[in-house]
């Protein structure tokens, strides 16, 4: 009586673990994060924020607005290892497309300046950097791309939401 006990308890158990394998395989993906990493500046480290924010925006400190957005990278699959991560760069906004930008989101048009025109007031760095480049810039370009490089897997690296 005991074997045929185990046996239907064995039983069981494989049959829940396979429903819990499958679920985990099918369940609906949360989508997109509502968040993104950002910089602040003045404390060198990183936050999360509304993914919707217009760089620059406050940093963690006090009220100055030195949190710059941050796009976060890691190997494939390692983006929830924080030892993984690393800063491929930082981009903010020029003030005169912040203030564009915050006035179309405030009155629900479209910016008053041409996109040609905001992708020059654009600006990107490395975090070892002290200049800002114009991503419509040689340098802005190479900054935005250099991080695209495979590693010994062959595989890119991922871009990481917090």
């Amino acid at each position: 009586m005991k074997k045929q006990h185990f046996q239907w308890v064995s039983i069981v158990v494989l049959i829940a673990a396979a429903g819990w394998r499958l679920w985990v395989a099918f369940r609906p993906e949360s989508g997109p994060s509502e968040k993104a990493w950002y910089y602040d500046l003045s404390e060198k480290k990183l936050f999360a924020a509304d993914r919707g924010s217009i760089p620059p925006i406050r940093g963690m400190n006090d009220a100055t607005a030195d949190g710059v957005r941050a796009v976060v990278v890691a190997p494939a699959g390692k983006c929830d290892d924080p030892e993984a991560r690393r800063i491929a760069y930082l981009e903010t906004n020029a003030p005169e497309l912040k203030q564009a930008l915050d006035a179309a989101r405030a009155s629900g048009t479209e910016p008053a300046i041409s996109r040609g025109q905001a992708q020059s007031l654009r600006l990107v760095r490395r975090v070892t950097d002290t200049e800002w480049f114009s991503l419509a810039t040689a340098e802005g370009e190479r900054i935005v791309s250099e991080w695209v490089v495979p590693g010994p897997d062959g595989q890119s690296p991922a871009v990481c939401t917090p």
